[in-house]
């Protein structure tokens, strides 16, 4: 009788243990935070330039869906046109520095082999098991040997004598 139930509790156990388990499409959540779901999106607000009448209105682009409008912003060609340059012309050290950083070769699956090493980490570093069923951020835990010492590299600036900006002050 003593060992029925505890075989029936073991079984119990297992099948409740077993709801928890994740499949290999788990994503780990590090950061926890809460965002309001009713504010706005402060991204998705973008001022556009200013409307201008065309001189003629047979030059104007025909309409296509999901493309670009005429007073979009535009701000690689703001920025270069502001510094005084033509985005037409191009930047004449462009094909040096892409030669420079190139000259190894250049992998071109490495964003999906950044993200599949990233998911790996982050489900050898999801938190213990209580963190995970109280939201608890686990995020910084989990990056800190890869985070910079923001006041050991200052430090180490201006040491070598180079000026910079302080750093908030540490708790």
């Amino acid at each position: 009788m003593r060992s029925a139930r505890i075989l029936v509790l073991g079984v119990a156990v297992t099948a409740a243990l077993s709801g928890c388990s994740r499949g290999d499409d788990y994503q780990p959540k590090l950061m926890h935070l809460r965002g309001s779901e009713r504010g706005p999106d402060e991204f998705s607000v973008v001022p556009n330039k200013p409307l201008e009448m065309p001189k003629d209105m047979a030059s104007l682009p025909a309409p296509r869906p999901g493309g670009s409008n005429l007073v979009d912003p535009t701000p690689e060609a703001d920025a270069v046109a502001a510094l005084g340059g033509n985005i037409a012309r191009g930047v004449p050290g462009d094909p040096g520095l892409m030669a420079q950083v190139t000259r190894f070769g250049v992998d071109p699956s490495i964003r999906q082999t950044l993200a599949q090493e990233d998911l790996d980490y982050r489900r050898k570093h999801d938190g213990r098991l209580l963190e995970r069923w109280f939201n608890v951020t686990v995020y910084y835990n989990a990056y800190s040997r890869q985070s910079l010492d923001q006041y050991a590299e200052l430090e180490r600036w201006r040491a070598r004598g180079v000026r910079n900006v302080s750093a908030p002050p540490k708790d």
